[in-house]
């Protein structure tokens, strides 16, 4: 006689205790449901005004040319959308552009490449950094990409720790740059 399987885990401090968490319970963030906590859907046109604000918010500066043309490109000359954007609270409250590139500088292989990713200082601890890159992980996956490559600075501490918590290693390549104003 075969053996009743282990019935689900059902948590006691949700909002709705009907609902039966069958979500991995090895606490991953990154690779868990992490991005059913948050919603998260693919960026649009209207998103730009959005996106300057939380960059604004979280800058101080004010960089609205950098974000048309890096949306403008995202959405317009990229051969497969990708960038998404998290909302709380009835409006956007965080987003990651990215773009797949099928070869650059003699690599065939499909890479992603990331170019920003922002969220509001006020929903930041609240896991929407974590459902943006879930999101955007699944998607990749889809697409059966093979790795995501981005850039950052090298004094960006913060932004590196999280990075590093999502899985991002450093990679085998060495920028090099001349300053043409010396």
């Amino acid at each position: 006689m075969p053996s009743a399987a282990a019935p689900p885990i059902i948590p006691t401090n949700v909002d709705q205790p009907d609902e039966v968490d069958y979500s991995s319970p090895d606490g991953d963030d990154f690779e868990a449901l992490s991005r059913d906590r948050v919603p998260v859907r693919s960026m649009t046109d209207a998103d730009l005004d959005a996106l300057i604000a939380i960059d604004r918010r979280a800058t101080g500066q004010d960089r609205s040319a950098y974000y048309a043309r890096k949306q403008r490109e995202a959405l317009r000359e990229s051969g497969v959308r990708v960038s998404l954007v998290a909302e709380q609270d009835g409006r956007p409250v965080g987003f990651i552009m990215a773009r797949v590139d099928y070869g650059e500088f003699g690599h065939t292989g499909p890479e992603a490449v990331m170019d920003t990713i922002g969220v509001d200082p006020g929903y930041r601890g609240r896991g929407v950094g974590q459902a943006l890159m879930s999101q955007l992980i699944a998607n990749l996956a889809i697409l059966r990409v093979d790795h995501i490559r981005t850039e950052l600075d090298w004094n960006d501490v913060g932004l590196i720790g999280y990075l590093g918590e999502a899985g991002f290693a450093p990679a085998q390549r060495v920028v090099l740059r001349r300053d043409l104003t010396a």
